[in-house]
């Protein structure tokens, strides 16, 4: 596969600064062996010890916490930057960074969660997020014992659990006052009752280690559970994962795209006589460009963690967030129609980032689903219902 090279301007838009140089150093030795993981459906990672030698997963954690001080929109580069050489190992640090981001959000308003990130910082441990998939309903059952919850469940798409500390994660009590009620917590995923399982076999991002996790009567302390919410309802608590965690997660997916479509410019210049070429190319930068653009809206939108956490806010980010995932296919397969037949072949590595690129649409909320959350909130409703 040829190696993806930043040389434009243009590929360096946005915040530079020295974790967006990490990943620029990092970069190569990733893109070189993610063909191989993206053929065995193996883990990256020999990347992921790469990046906790450099203390990449507390990149995001302010200085006096002992992180990396990196502004938000740096994390977001550094991510994008990350995905033109692997797709895989962007994503599944995304996953890690954006709930690493949602704390120091928290902490920024004052919240209790200076002891998770100094831990995160001084240990680099790597955090594993199930939100997602939960997202307002939740799955699984915790039952109250002495002392906290036994917890059951089977979370889907933990990315990054091969090497993961700690999953964050929720379950539904059934409390005798309250009525079925969603508790948020932590777990170590090394703990009793706690199982990484090996089923991470997709059409993309294979690397990325998204595997299941079975909690079988996992113990979950009194004092672990964060915050409880009522399921199936919209909670101020989603405006901040929101306006956090997707402008990083769709850097990813930018990333890829813009991959995609270096591929097939170095193509397509070999072919400057045939006048089709140019009308491809064409379409294929302006699917990129507007990918670009509405990821730097999610990232300005975000405002370096200043942003208002409303209903409003929360849909100016999905809003966003569609135009980009569906920018980012379009660009990819445009890309792949720019190179030709030989695009076909695994070696060059397009097909690949197409594959990848695929799964930007199944983070939430999912296009439709987008629709309508935004609809109800430009007439003042709620964004559920």
């Amino acid at each position: 596969m040829a190696t993806i090279v930043e040389t434009s301007a243009t590929d360096r838009r946005g915040v530079d600064g020295p974790w967006v140089a990490v990943a620029r150093e990092l970069g190569p030795g990733f893109a070189a062996r993610a063909a191989a993981h993206d053929a065995d459906d193996s883990f990256v990672a020999e990347n992921y010890v790469e990046l906790k030698e450099r203390k990449v997963f507390g990149a995001a954690i302010p200085a006096e916490l002992g992180g990396g001080g990196a502004s938000y929109p740096e994390i977001c580069e550094m991510i994008r930057v990350l995905a033109r050489h692997c797709g895989s190992t962007a994503l599944a640090l995304s996953m890690h960074t954006h709930l690493v981001a949602t704390n120091v959000w928290n902490w920024k308003q004052g919240r209790p969660v200076e002891p998770l990130l100094r831990r995160v910082a001084a240990e680099q441990i790597v955090l594993v997020s199930t939100g997602a998939s939960d997202w307002l309903e939740s799955s699984g059952r915790a039952e109250k014992v002495d002392g906290g919850y036994k917890v059951t469940a089977r979370k889907i798409f933990g990315s990054g659990s091969p090497a993961g500390a700690l999953l964050i994660t929720s379950a539904v009590y059934d409390d005798p006052q309250q009525g079925p009620t969603v508790l948020h917590f932590p777990v170590t995923i090394a703990a009793e009752g706690v199982a990484v399982q090996d089923n991470w076999r997709t059409l993309g991002m294979r690397g990325s280690g998204s595997n299941d996790i079975v909690l079988d009567g996992a113990f979950v302390p009194d004092a672990a559970v964060a915050m409880t919410r009522p399921p199936g309802k919209w909670h101020p608590f989603f405006v901040v994962v929101a306006s956090v965690a997707l402008p990083i997660v769709l850097a990813a997916y930018l990333g890829v795209a813009e991959a995609a479509a270096e591929l097939a410019r170095g193509i397509a210049a070999k072919r400057r006589n045939d006048p089709n070429t140019f009308y491809l190319v064409g379409e294929m930068e302006n699917a990129l460009a507007t990918a670009q653009m509405a990821v730097r809206g999610m990232v300005e939108i975000a405002d370096d963690y200043r942003f208002e956490a409303s209903n409003q806010t929360a849909s100016a980010i999905v809003v966003r967030k569609t135009i980009a995932a569906n920018a980012v296919l379009q660009t990819a397969e445009k890309a792949l129609e720019v190179a030709g037949g030989g695009a076909f072949f695994r070696a060059l590595g397009l097909e690949r980032l197409l594959r990848d690129a695929h799964g930007a649409q199944f983070h939430p909320l999912q296009e439709k689903r987008q629709h309508l959350f935004t609809g109800r909130v430009a007439l003042g409703l709620d964004p559920i219902g």
